[in-house]
Parts: structure tokens; sequence; C-alpha cells
């Protein structure tokens, strides 16, 4: 009977222990039943753009060929409106600032001649996602995301080789976990974003040297990209 009851102690033990692995204690357990809440978003970005050439020749015999060889890293940030819906699914907008350039490279076809300028740009971008999530694992909680945007640009750079639209759209897919903290909830989320609107402004009535003429009749069409990596508070 000792034996019996020693026995059964030791399952016991060795139950709760491996039950307190596997469950732990869930930090701020209510967090996703709110109807609404909101957050902040601070992250970093690149910006790229798909570039179309045109093949234009100018009186000189000159044909240019552009490309942005390298992404340049810019800042975000932005506040989070979340809405549930059920309990897979939120809907969510981040009116986010974003603080970026882009660097280009022309290169004359035959001879190899180099021109090089950058531009930046400051977006207002607001997006509306659907927030996917699967079940919650003790104090993390992975999702997946879907939506679409439209971004305005701020201050467009006059006078430059390549000039943007001032408006985009585009459509925007990403993964991300939460993970539930004491006092806050902690998401780093990666993001990608694919415009659907040519951005290239063709008319260059600011153009003052007639020099970057033949620069800016190089491309016919520029669309959107964009990777964000963003750091979400709620």
């Amino acid at each position: 009977m000792i034996r019996k009851i020693t026995y059964i102690l030791l399952l016991m033990v060795v139950s709760g222990n491996l039950y307190s692995q596997h469950h732990k204690l869930q930090h701020r357990p209510y967090a996703d039943q709110r109807l609404f809440h909101l957050g902040f978003t601070l992250g970093m970005h690149t910006q790229d753009l798909i570039l179309t050439q045109s093949g234009f020749v100018n009186e000189n015999g000159e044909s240019w060929f552009s490309e942005i060889p390298q992404y340049s890293p810019g800042f975000t940030v932005g506040i989070i409106g979340d809405m549930y819906l059920n309990r897979f699914m939120n809907l969510r907008a981040i009116p986010s600032l974003y603080l970026g350039d882009k660097s280009f490279v022309f290169r004359e076809q035959s001879t190899g001649e180099e021109y090089t300028t950058n531009i930046r740009n400051s977006y207002i971008i607001l997006p509306l996602h659907l927030k996917i999530s699967a079940d919650r694992i003790n104090n993390f909680r992975p999702y997946l995301l879907v939506g679409g945007y439209g971004s305005l640009e701020l201050a467009s750079t006059k006078n430059k080789a390549v000039l943007l639209k001032t408006y985009d759209t585009g459509i925007e897919f990403g993964v991300g976990c939460d993970f539930y903290l004491p006092l806050f909830k902690l998401a780093p989320e990666l993001k990608f974003s694919f415009g659907l609107v040519d951005l290239l402004e063709k008319d260059r009535v600011d153009l003052k040297e007639d020099d970057l003429h033949k620069y800016a009749n190089s491309l016919s069409k520029a669309v959107q990209r964009m990777i964000t990596l963003s750091f979400h508070f709620e």
C-alpha cells in the first residue's frame, strides 16, 4: 500500500511539473477580447521602385538606363486602431509617417557614363488590414495580415531627374507575432507593400536644367515596393 501511495504521489508530482512547463501563467488574458483598442508603432523600412526603361534616344544618340542599386533604410512611426471581429480576426487601421529616400543611378548604354541622384520621400500612409491570428500559446500568438493602403507624398522634390506622383495605392501582406507582457502587448511584424499605380510623373515642366530631360525621358514607368519591419505596442 505504501508503495502504491508513493507511486501515485510521484506520478502527481511529475504530471504537475509537465503541466507547469507547457501551461505558463498568461499575461493579459483578456487583452484580445476588447472591442476596440489603441496603440502605437515604431519601425524601419526600405523604399524601392520597379522601373521600366523607355529606350529613349536623344538628339546626341545617347540612350540612358536607370536603376536603384541598393536599399536605403527609412524611419516609420504610427498609431494603431484595432477593432475585434471574432476570436481569430481583427480589423485595424495604422496611419503612419514614412521618412526615407531613393538613390538612382543613370548609365549611358554605349559609353558607360553615370549620373547619380537621390530623392527624399515623406509619406503619410493609411493602411487597412485584416489581422488573422492563430490560437494563443501561453504568452505568444502568431498572425498573418492582408489588406491595402493609400499614401500621400507630403513634399515632392522638384527639378530632379525623377519626379513621383503625390498619390499611391497598393496591397499589403505580412506576418507577425503578439508577445503578451505583464503591462502591454509587443508585436514584431514584417510587412510587404506592392504599389498598383504608375508613380512616374511624365509632364516635367518643373525641370529648369535642360540636361536633366535625357534622364527623365529614359523611364516610362515606376511602381512602388516597400518592406517594413515594425514593432507594435498595444
